[in-house]
C-alpha cells in the first residue's frame, strides 16, 4: 500500500503538536496563579491600606505631636508629592522589604511545601525555565506593590492636601513637572535598593522547602545589616553592607541630585542581587526535588 505524501512542516490530522519547552508555564498562567493566592491579595491590599492609615494617623495625631514631629507631619500634609515621599520613607526600611521578601521568598518554597513542585517539573517544565518564570512573576508583583503604594498615596494626597509643590525638610522646593520627576527618580532608586532583598529571598526559596524560613531569613538578614550599619566602629566596612545605601533614594530630594549615592547604592544592590540569583539557579539546577 502506497504511503500518502506529506508536505514538509505539515502535520497529519489528529497528530500531536511537537513539544516545545519554551512554551511551558507561560507568564500569564503563573501570574494568574499567584494573583489568586491569598497572600498576594493581602500584600497588595495592604499597599492600598497603608496611605489611608497614615493619612488617618496624621489627621488624628497632628494636634498632639511635639515640635519636631509636628513639623514632619505638617510637611507630609502640605501636598500630594510630599505625602508620597513621607509614605515611602515610612515603608522603605521594613514594610517593602517584607513584601518583596514575601513575593520572592515564597514562590518556589511554597510549591515544595505543597508537594506540587515535582509535578510542575514532571509536566515537563524545564527547571531553569520554571525558575525564570517564577522570578519574572515575582518581580512583576514586587513592582506592582511599589506602584500601587505610590499611586494610592498620590491620589489620596491630591484629594486631601492638594497638588502643591514638593518641599524637602531642608526647605528646598520643586514645582511644576520637576515635582513628579523627582518623585519618579526617588521611586526608581528605591526599587534598585530593594533588588538585593529580592535576590536574597529568591536564593532562600530554592534552598529550603519552608516558605516562612525563606521569607524570614531575608527579612532577618536585612535587619542585621541595618543594625551593623549603625556601628560606626566598623568604619569603611559599612559601605559594603547591602543596606548602607538604603536611603540613597532621598538624594533625589536635594538640589542638585546626589547622583553618586544613588548610582553607587543601586549598582551595589543590583550586583548583590545578580550574585544571589545566579546562585539560586545553580542550586536549583543541582537540587534533588522530592516534594
Amino acid at each position: 500500500m502506497a504511503e500518502l505524501p506529506q508536505i514538509d512542516g505539515a502535520r497529519t490530522a489528529g497528530s500531536a503538536a511537537p513539544f516545545r519547552s519554551d512554551r511551558t508555564l507561560p507568564i500569564r498562567v503563573e501570574l494568574t496563579r499567584q494573583l489568586h493566592r491569598r497572600r498576594t491579595q493581602i500584600a497588595l491590599g495592604f499597599m492600598v491600606a497603608l496611605p489611608l492609615i497614615l493619612a488617618t494617623a496624621f489627621a488624628i495625631g497632628s494636634g498632639d505631636a511635639g515640635p519636631s514631629t509636628s513639623s514632619f507631619i505638617d510637611l507630609a500634609q502640605s501636598s500630594a508629592a510630599n505625602f508620597v515621599m513621607v509614605t515611602l520613607f515610612f515603608s522603605s526600611s521594613f514594610l517593602l522589604i517584607v513584601v518583596v521578601s514575601l513575593f520572592f521568598g515564597d514562590t518556589v518554597a511554597s510549591e515544595a511545601s505543597w508537594s506540587s513542585l515535582k509535578y510542575l517539573l514532571a509536566m515537563p517544565v524545564p527547571r531553569l525555565r520554571l525558575l525564570k518564570q517564577k522570578l519574572v512573576v515575582a518581580a512583576m508583583l514586587g513592582l506592582a506593590a511599589v506602584v500601587i503604594l505610590v499611586v494610592v498615596a498620590a491620589l489620596l494626597g491630591w484629594a486631601a492636601y492638594g497638588a502643591g509643590p514638593l518641599t524637602t525638610p531642608t526647605g528646598v522646593t520643586f514645582t511644576g513637572g520637576e515635582t513628579w520627576t523627582r518623585v519618579a527618580l526617588a521611586v526608581a532608586s528605591m526599587c534598585g535598593q530593594l533588588a538585593w532583598v529580592a535576590g536574597l529571598a529568591f536564593l532562600m526559596t530554592v534552598a529550603t522547602d519552608v516558605p516562612l524560613g525563606a521569607v524570614g531569613t531575608a527579612v532577618l538578614l536585612s535587619i542585621v545589616s541595618q543594625i551593623l550599619d549603625q556601628i560606626t566602629a566598623l568604619g569603611d566596612l559599612r559601605d559594603w553592607l547591602p543596606t548602607h545605601f538604603s536611603f540613597a533614594w532621598t538624594g533625589a530630594m536635594v538640589d542638585p541630585v546626589s547622583w553618586f549615592d544613588i548610582a553607587r547604592g543601586t549598582f551595589q544592590s543590583v550586583a548583590y542581587a545578580a550574585v544571589f540569583v545566579a546562585a539560586a539557579f545553580l542550586v536549583f539546577r543541582r537540587k534533588d526535588v522530592t516534594s
